[in-house]
């Protein structure tokens, strides 16, 4: 019964994590190419999606724990651990590609010389994670 209670928890985090996920890759080739002050304006809508943040590391715990539950389970293991390692992907680009562009443009109120450098790195990076 806990195997699958966490299962489909995992499964609907997992859903959730994707539904920003689309919004950022369907966003993106309308956004690529607008001048500085619009993809500012633009991205400003994504304020307060940091707190989503939090699904990633749901989803990756809840995904690591049926890993260990089916770990005698040839069958269900590959596919667990296939899950865990796509949580931990788009972790690590974010954190590699994301998170440095958010940062550099103090999310995305500051435009540095090189903003549009940063705004393909953060376009892409989202494109590399779904």
């Amino acid at each position: 019964m806990a195997i699958r209670t966490v299962q489909f928890l995992a499964i609907i985090v997992s859903a959730l994590t994707l539904i920003p996920a689309g919004a950022h890759l369907a966003a993106l080739p309308n956004k690529i190419d607008l001048p500085q002050a619009e993809y500012f304006t633009v991205q400003g809508i994504y304020r307060g999606w940091a707190a989503l943040g939090a699904l990633w590391a749901l989803a990756l715990i809840l995904n690591i724990v049926p890993a260990f539950l089916v770990r005698s389970q040839a069958r269900f293991l590959g596919f667990a651990v296939a899950a865990v390692v796509c949580f931990s992907a788009m972790i690590i680009i974010f954190y590699h590609w994301t998170f440095p562009a958010n940062q550099a443009t103090q999310n995305w109120t500051v435009a540095p010389a090189n903003w549009q450098a940063l705004r393909q790195q953060w376009e892409y990076s989202h494109a590399r994670t779904r």
